[in-house]
């Protein structure tokens, strides 16, 4: 008896444990909610700033003599969402060198501080994925191109600039993702790739879309890895149609999420969905950056529109911010804190450079 009521005593003190252990999993201490400060961190205690609301994740920095430090950075708020349209004046500088106790604010006339073009470290690819399977092509063709045309207006910029591009494909129930054009910075070649579908282009009937998430994953995975190797940082969106669900069957639902769910942290993905046959919970889960449904094919236009908003915001959220430091050669590392404050929000982000080298001249 007495063995008996050992265990169980043992059994209730591992089951409280267990408990304890649970609750604490369930508070989240991270700093930035679901945010993250890619190569920075928070900032000193000493500037008391307070929590983020606004999240600055650094992706990449490096200094140019005479004295100029760039970091480059996308902004968004603490659930996520992308912060577009940020300009210099939103940002402060702060700067701590070895023999201050905490960060000087840094004048932004004096510093020269600006938002500059970003070409030439960043390369931003949308990659459209549309389902020409038959219900599409029989009921809905008219309707998609009409607003696949809309979309790349909307997201494209007017003016071709190289750091923006967009490949269009297309699914049926082949094992294969067709490309319909590849990669340019061209509107007009989009627009005119989407005008050329023909009700004929189709010759499998089915609908491949786990397969067509996966690979276009894959791809969107590709040109980020090759951004790399050509020494830029890379984003990449994927936009993908259907009006159905997976009936090829090829693959499964979990090898989609999974692949969805494990790829790099700089592909966003959004689905839109039409109709009545769609499953939206799976839609949701495969577009878990941004999702939205059409009830019926008049309303696609204005949906493929509220969509090609949230994928802009992304593009649009990646800052190169520049300055000026007044930090001369011999004052070895130094802090930097970059602050930014908009709309009542504010975030800021830690991290150092070093000055060596540094002399009058930055312009």
């Amino acid at each position: 008896m007495k063995i008996i009521r050992s265990l169980f005593l043992m059994l209730t003190l591992a089951s409280l444990a267990l408990s304890c252990g649970n609750a604490d999993d369930d508070v989240s201490f991270d700093l930035n909610g679901n945010g993250d400060l890619g190569l920075g961190k928070p900032v000193d205690n000493c500037l008391n700033f307070g929590e983020n609301e606004l999240i600055l994740s650094i992706q990449d920095q490096y200094t140019t003599l005479p004295g100029k430090v760039s970091v480059f950075f996308r902004v968004s708020d603490e659930f996520g969402n992308p912060v577009a349209g940020l300009t210099a004046d939103k940002f402060t500088i702060y700067e701590q060198g070895r023999n201050d106790d905490c960060f000087s604010t840094i004048s932004s006339s004096e510093s020269q501080s600006r938002i500059s073009p970003n070409s030439q470290i960043f390369q931003n690819h949308t990659l459209l994925v549309l389902d020409l399977s038959n219900s599409v092509l029989s009921g809905s063709l008219t309707e998609l191109k009409s607003a696949s045309a809309s979309f790349i207006n909307n997201v494209m910029p007017a003016v071709p600039a190289e750091s923006f591009k967009m490949a269009i494909y297309w699914f049926d129930g082949e094992d294969i993702l067709h490309e319909l054009n590849p990669l340019t910075t061209s509107r007009e070649e989009l627009i005119s790739a989407v005008e050329g579908i023909t009700p004929d282009i189709s010759n499998d009937p089915s609908t491949d879309l786990y397969g067509a998430v996966i690979k276009s994953t894959d791809i969107a995975s590709d040109l980020l890895r090759e951004s790399e190797q050509n020494n830029t940082i890379g984003a990449a969106s994927v936009v993908l149609f259907t009006d159905g669900t997976d009936q090829a069957s090829r693959y499964s639902q979990n090898q989609a999420l999974d692949k969805v769910n494990k790829a790099n942290s700089n592909i966003s993905f959004f689905t839109i969905g039409l109709g009545a046959e769609i499953d939206t919970e799976v839609l949701e889960e495969i577009g878990k950056t941004f999702s939205v449904f059409a009830g019926n094919k008049e309303e696609l236009e204005a949906t493929f529109n509220q969509l090609s908003q949230k994928v802009s915001e992304r593009a649009n959220s990646f800052y190169l911010f520049e300055y000026c430091s007044p930090k001369r050669d011999g004052s070895g590392v130094n802090n930097l804190a970059i602050r930014v404050q908009n709309g009542g929000l504010q975030g800021a982000v830690q991290t150092s450079f070093d000055a060596t080298g540094f002399t009058a001249g930055c312009q």
